[in-house]
């Protein structure tokens, strides 16, 4: 069975490394999106199982990812998390509202988010 395949999207280094190390470590295919260009590029070239998806990017934000991702036919069965330091009712709000599958503030557990993706990927 092929593993299946996570993209993690973060504009901070640190968080996407010991993102990838840990979903790596968790036997998941791996890629990685510095900006929302990237991420975008990935998901059309590669159509991951699930997205860990920041928000606050410096080109296309995290919500416009998601609602992008949502609103293709071929791309909507995929599983968004929205892992951000934006922790406002709304912000959350309007996460769940694009689509995405959880949001989940920072900083987080990374026991708990393994939980969490390990069910959605089951």
């Amino acid at each position: 069975m092929q593993a299946k395949k996570i993209l993690v999207v973060d504009d901070d280094p640190y968080i996407l490394m010991s993102l990838e190390f840990l979903m790596k470590k968790s036997g998941y295919n791996v890629m990685i999106a510095r900006n929302g260009t990237e991420a975008l590029a990935s998901i059309k070239t590669h159509q991951p199982d699930l997205i860990l998806l920041d928000i606050m990017m410096p080109d296309v934000d995290g919500y416009s990812i998601c609602k992008h991702v949502k609103s293709k036919k071929d791309l909507k069965h995929i599983h968004v998390i929205f892992l951000s330091a934006k922790t406002k009712e709304s912000d959350i709000k309007k996460g769940l509202e694009c689509g995405a599958s959880l949001y989940i503030p920072k900083p987080f557990s990374t026991r708990d988010l393994m939980k969490q993706v390990n069910e959605l990927m089951a």
